[in-house]
């Protein structure tokens, strides 16, 4: 008798409560989500030796929507030692956290199992060193770095890890509602 009691309580309080109305211009600019729009911290992963992590690397980006960044090197690439303590010291101090985060991780090109698998030609990779964002699991090729210069510059890697962290599983955008420049142009809205 007690529960029906407090269920019925609780029924009249809800019944009384005003409904909220909420205006029409602010709500347009609200973003639906089933998750809570939070400041992402970046992800260092450890290097890819075989086509299973590589997968899981590109999961776990998918699952969190933050693109997936991989510095493509061999063993013999002394421009590769130089360039992957570099991204990855951008990485750690947080470049791109206030855009949405990223994660990073080096594909071993020469590792046995990586040859095996041909990532490389899957993925157009024909230099070493290249800096290759994946979002949604998909290559973004046209952003692909493979220019060593670029690779050395501290500014370039900050601008380019700032703009593939605003892609937010958004498939190549570079940002919230950038995408739609396509549908616009098939349907003729401007």
């Amino acid at each position: 008798m007690l529960l029906k009691s407090q269920f019925a309580l609780v029924e009249r309080h809800v019944l009384r409560a005003k409904p909220t109305v909420t205006c029409p211009r602010r709500a347009s600019r609200l973003r639906f989500s089933t998750s809570h729009n939070l400041r992402a911290e970046n992800q260092v992963y450890a290097s890819v030796r075989n086509l299973d992590q590589f997968h899981t690397y590109t999961l776990l980006s998918s699952s969190s929507r933050t693109p997936l960044l991989t510095l493509w090197t061999t063993s013999w690439c002394s421009t590769c030692r130089v360039v992957a303590p570099l991204i990855q010291e951008l990485v750690e101090s947080g470049v791109g956290e206030a855009e949405g985060g990223v994660g990073y991780c080096t594909v071993e090109y020469d590792a046995p199992d990586v040859m095996a698998a041909n990532l490389g030609l899957t993925y157009m990779i024909n230099s070493v060193p290249t800096l290759l964002s994946f979002d949604a699991g998909e290559a973004q090729v046209q952003t692909k770095v493979t220019d060593a210069r670029r690779l050395s510059d501290r500014k370039f890697l900050e601008e380019w890890i700032r703009h593939e962290a605003r892609r937010r599983g958004n498939r190549g955008a570079g940002g919230p509602g950038s995408g739609g420049n396509l549908l616009r142009s098939l349907f003729g809205k401007s």
